[in-house]
């Protein structure tokens, strides 16, 4: 239970409207926020949650409505005036700096001095270790933050914010980077600053998150208030309606059949990388999803790495239709049928600065190239299909692809690989950092992928997707596959009469023991 206190709400914003020219980002929103609790703000890609954020956190002034902090109305709209009235805010993208070190980043601009001239660094490194310590983090404060994981380069964020002594804590996708025990120690911290009656506003497109660690949920779409509950009102199914704006049965899982007398697609035998994967062996049929599970640095994306070629395979065989592929380059690969999705759609799966018609082009461009020179007509009637068919939003093909929503962005990775036609693709977090409408439609896609006799690999932490989605599915440990789970084993974890929402956490309570008992991740 949260500790709210009696007296004023910690944020009360009425009728907020905020307007980009002609555009309404958003249009009369209420959010009540009290002290003491974990408030929830979900919405789609757009629904105008950064925009609300942005507004009480001093970096956007409201077009229409007013802001009230804990009973003060907020008359400058500042990043500096926002933190004074205790407002602190950690982004999805990170702000710190490179080349400084973890306790230089946490105390930048608020340096401890000694006789109010020098330096302070052996106070600012004490200070900083208290504070990764209250989170669970063993961070050297004195490493540079350009050293660190990005695991270990969220939780310095997350360890700046708190150094500001923020009574409004605002959180946009903080679990991103982080392990599952770095994520278990944050959530028992901000239980802790919940008991101090600090007010935490979070924003994550992952279901399971909010239903471990927030007491009240609001709902945006479209710029609009949909809805605020406590969560013990709301069920899965009912946050995806509520966000979506339709019901969704996406994620509910379905009866296949997989014929495994067929001749497989892929096989590894005893394959090992440069550092992982360690000794991997399995098999891959016509239409079969099959899953890949594990915690965070399991080995997954390394083994994700050898299959599309992009890492050598450095002993054992990689079989595709009883073909063995020697050294598997990734342009091998790739003639091979198979293609990847790799976890990072920005740095790996885009060129952002091209237009999204270039980037759906750019795998097929010998195929759209007749005499060396692009066939602009073909190439376009390509793009625009994919992006029809895969629900694309946009104003424009040319425009570039960092304009786009990050679900959309994802859908565009998608489609480049699917104008290339494999028969096998290999998918690394395929629904990560998207909201919820967009994992739908990405796990609906896959599922009619493997029904067209696609033979799909899917790795991913989301665990209600991999379970909606998969087959079998392999657990992952050190580098490992150490244990493979039958469709009947799964489809028997969800309680008898169970539907829905619950059937859904029955089955994501059964994998996530599973994981578990597999231990840790290296």
């Amino acid at each position: 239970m949260s500790a709210c206190a009696a007296g004023p709400d910690a944020v009360r914003m009425r009728s907020i409207s905020k307007y980009f020219g002609g555009i309404t980002a958003l249009d009369g929103v209420d959010l009540v926020v009290r002290p003491g609790s974990v408030h929830a703000l979900l919405g789609g890609n757009g629904a105008g949650k950064s925009t609300i954020l942005k507004i009480l956190s001093g970096v956007q002034p409201p077009s229409a409505g007013s802001v009230e902090i804990f009973g003060v109305t907020v008359k400058e709209f500042s990043p500096e005036a926002a933190r004074r009235a205790g407002v602190a805010m950690i982004y999805q993208e990170m702000s710190l700096v490179p080349t400084l070190t973890v306790a230089e980043n946490i105390f930048l601009t608020r340096e401890p001095k000694t006789g109010g001239i020098f330096l302070d660094d052996r106070t600012t490194v004490g200070r900083a270790r208290e504070l990764l310590a209250k989170l669970g983090a063993t961070i050297d404060p004195r490493a540079p933050v350009e050293r660190l994981s990005a695991g270990q380069k969220q939780m310095t964020e997350i360890a700046k914010a708190i150094s500001q002594q923020a009574r409004i804590l605002i959180l946009d996708e903080p679990t991103s980077a982080l392990s599952s025990a770095e994520i278990s120690h944050l959530f028992g911290f901000l239980r802790g600053l919940r008991q101090l009656g600090v007010a935490v506003i979070y924003v994550s497109h992952k279901m399971d998150e909010i239903q471990q660690i927030a007491d009240t949920v609001t709902i945006l779409r479209n710029g609009r208030h949909v809805v605020t509950k406590a969560l013990p009102e709301l069920t899965l199914d009912a946050i995806i309606e509520y966000i979506v704006g339709r019901r969704v049965h996406a994620f509910e899982r379905r009866p296949r059949a997989v014929d495994r007398n067929r001749r497989p697609l892929l096989e590894l035998r005893h394959v090992h990388g440069p550092r992982w994967p360690i000794d991997a062996s399995l098999v891959l049929y016509p239409g079969e999803v099959l899953g890949i599970a594990g915690l965070l640095g399991s080995g997954r994306s390394e083994l994700a790495r050898v299959l599309a070629g992009i890492d050598p395979v450095t002993q054992g065989e990689v079989v595709v239709r009883d073909k063995v592929l020697r050294n598997p380059s990734a342009r091998r690969m790739i003639a091979a049928g198979i293609a990847m999705i790799p976890e990072d759609r920005r740095t790996e799966g885009l060129i952002l600065e091209h237009s999204i018609f270039s980037n759906i082009c750019l795998p097929t461009i010998d195929r759209l190239s007749p005499g060396g020179f692009v066939d602009d007509r073909k190439a376009r009637s390509v793009a625009a299909e994919l992006m029809d068919r895969l629900h694309v939003k946009s104003g424009s093909i040319r425009a570039p692809a960092r304009t786009l929503s990050g679900g959309n962005q994802q859908k565009i990775v998608l489609a480049k690989w699917l104008a290339a036609e494999p028969d096998i693709l290999v998918l690394d977090e395929p629904t990560a950092g998207v909201d919820i409408g967009s994992k739908a439609e990405i796990v609906a896609l896959i599922r009619a992928l493997a029904d067209a006799g696609r033979g799909i690999i899917m790795i991913s932490s989301e665990l209600a997707e991999l379970l909606a989605t998969s087959d079998r599915i392999l657990i992952m440990r050190a580098g490992r596959l150490v244990r493979e789970i039958a469709r009947e084993e799964i489809d028997g974890w969800a309680g008898a009469g169970a539907i829905g929402g619950e059937q859904i956490s029955d089955l994501e309570k059964g994998l996530e023991l599973a994981i578990q008992e597999a231990g840790p991740g290296a």
